[in-house]
């Protein structure tokens, strides 16, 4: 059994590295279609959902979504939905280095929450981990933040900052979800709950996508839809927030390599050491939420 839970906490740590990568893609779907990003949030959520119904059936295990989903999904439906439509509004507003910056503190505010909330006790290394991932972050985006003066600037930053309370939300509302419940209908239900309140976006100003871009937005409900937030939920059911939240910041990794790889978008050294540091955060993070873990089994054993 302890073994198992040994196991449980790798797979749990995986699941949220692979989620943080997963949904660095969704900037690849948005580049490549030039579609905007409430169309492109829409289908990847509405896309997902559909996923998810069609691996349940296929799987029979469709029955799963006849339970009520408690409160805790609904909110979070509406927090996954939220978090993508303020983080959207923020770059309207103000630069995409604050708008992003805003929605990296949420990790950090999870944390600090579910220390007071959640008696999910950050220990100092912890914090230390923490900050050295937003430090590195930092880094990647060459410590470049502008704070003009202007209306504008100040409704940019009000909807970052409603976007990194959502984002923080979703994370936290994911750590009290009944255990009960299972984890593949908690999924669908966010997902489906997510892109209903996305849809009205869609239908003030209509898109209808083109042949060819129908593929890249499946690509967008498969991957940073159904696999990026099924990881995500999964993950968050084992996991403490301060560990999800150093390894979240694996995504701004995952979204400069692409640009790098993909879109030939050069990183200088103090881009790549960023990455660096962040990677390093994480898998230190990691090691020693192991260690501790396999410290607690030692400790249950003897007594």
């Amino acid at each position: 059994m302890r073994h198992s839970d040994s196991q449980t906490l790798s797979t749990s740590i995986l699941l949220a590295v692979l989620s943080a990568i997963f949904m660095g893609t969704i900037g690849i779907v948005s580049k490549t279609t030039g579609l905007s990003a409430d169309v492109v949030t829409f289908y990847r959520l509405f896309f997902g959902a559909a996923i998810m119904l069609g691996y349940l059936v296929i799987a029979r295990r469709a029955h799963l979504l006849s339970a009520r989903p408690p409160w805790q999904v609904v909110v979070n439906g509406i927090f996954l939905a939220s978090f993508i439509v303020f983080y959207v509004q923020a770059m309207n507003y103000t630069s995409m280095a604050n708008a992003i910056m805003l929605i990296y503190l949420a990790p950090i505010t999870a944390s600090i929450i579910a220390h007071f909330w959640l008696k999910e006790h950050l220990t100092p290394r912890s914090i230390a981990l923490i900050a050295t991932a937003l430090f590195g972050f930092a880094m990647m985006m060459e410590f470049k933040f502008s704070f003009n003066q202007g209306s504008h600037e100040s409704l940019g930053l009000g909807f970052g900052v409603l976007s990194m309370a959502a984002y923080a939300g979703f994370i936290l509302i994911n750590r009290i979800m009944p255990a009960s419940y299972p984890v593949l209908a908690r999924t669908w239900y966010q997902l489906l709950i997510g892109a209903l309140c996305m849809l009205p976006f869609l239908l003030m100003a209509p898109v209808w996508p083109e042949q060819w871009q129908w593929g890249w937005l499946l690509a967008a409900g498969l991957i940073p839809g159904f696999l990026a937030i099924l990881f995500a939920v999964s993950a968050l059911n084992h996991l403490h927030s301060s560990l999800f939240g150093t390894l979240a910041y694996f995504e701004p990794v995952a979204v400069v390599t692409f640009g790098w790889v993909l879109f030939d978008e050069s990183l200088n050294t103090l881009q790549l050491t960023g990455c660096g540091v962040i990677m390093l955060s994480g898998i230190i993070q990691a090691i020693s939420s192991s260690r501790q873990n396999k410290t607690l089994q030692q400790e249950t054993a003897h007594a």
